[in-house]
């Protein structure tokens, strides 16, 4: 039986509209979420481009605690060996796990009282401005004579404290103890540790107050 031609346009015109609301539906909630994910990606990269990345902010801390390290290194030695140690302590931390102060805490522990003379060897035969013991010396790949070279002495350091980190089960407070030995002696070492952290973020604070009173003040509208 042929249908009449009006019922069959008013089920077209019905299926057509049916299938367009369907249609509508599932573009709604397809959208919705995509403009969700949007503006939430847009706030998030507006509020990360507006402060620095993190890289930068360890690079400008670090470039901070060798100006500190410095200052305490200068009031041992002279202005130009505190300078040149001081540099030596940011370059060897560089891509470690330690930090400038890391390396300059026990360089100050072992011949702060020696003027961190790369001559200085103590009575157990311990050599240069990390006082590293030839043996040690010699399991990093140096020689006792290279200790008296600055920068292989602060090689060797950074590798021995790898060690004591190691030791340590990743304590590194207890890996500077383990790098002066064991007992008493390692306690006292440790406290003198503390002491010389102590005195070093007096000055790493002197330069926040310095680089906070030189930035221009920010008017708030």
């Amino acid at each position: 039986m042929t249908l009449p031609p009006l019922y069959l346009i008013h089920s077209l015109m019905r299926k057509k509209l049916f299938y367009l609301l369907c249609v509508l539906v599932l573009s709604a909630c397809e959208n919705a979420p995509f403009k969700v994910s949007n503006a939430r990606t847009a706030t998030m990269l507006t509020t990360e481009s507006s402060h620095p990345d993190s890289s930068r902010v360890a690079r400008i801390q670090r470039m901070k605690q060798l100006t500190a390290i410095e200052s305490a290194f200068a009031r041992r030695t002279t202005p130009e060996r505190a300078a040149h140690l001081a540099r030596i302590c940011y370059d060897k931390t560089v891509g470690t796990v330690f930090t400038p102060f890391d390396l300059a805490e026990i360089a100050l522990a072992e011949t702060g009282g020696h003027q961190l003379s790369a001559h200085a060897v103590s009575s157990e035969g311990a050599v240069g401005v990390w006082q590293l013991m030839p043996r040690r010396a010699r399991n990093h790949g140096y020689t006792a004579a290279d200790m008296r070279d600055d920068a292989k002495c602060a090689e060797a350091a950074v590798r021995e404290l790898y060690v004591k980190l190691d030791m340590a089960q990743g304590d590194l407070e207890r890996a500077k103890k383990y790098y002066c030995g064991q007992g008493p002696q390692a306690l006292a070492y440790l406290k003198k540790i503390r002491h010389i952290r102590r005195e070093m973020m007096v000055d790493y604070e002197r330069q926040n107050d310095k680089v906070a009173q030189s930035e221009p003040l920010t008017k708030i509208r």
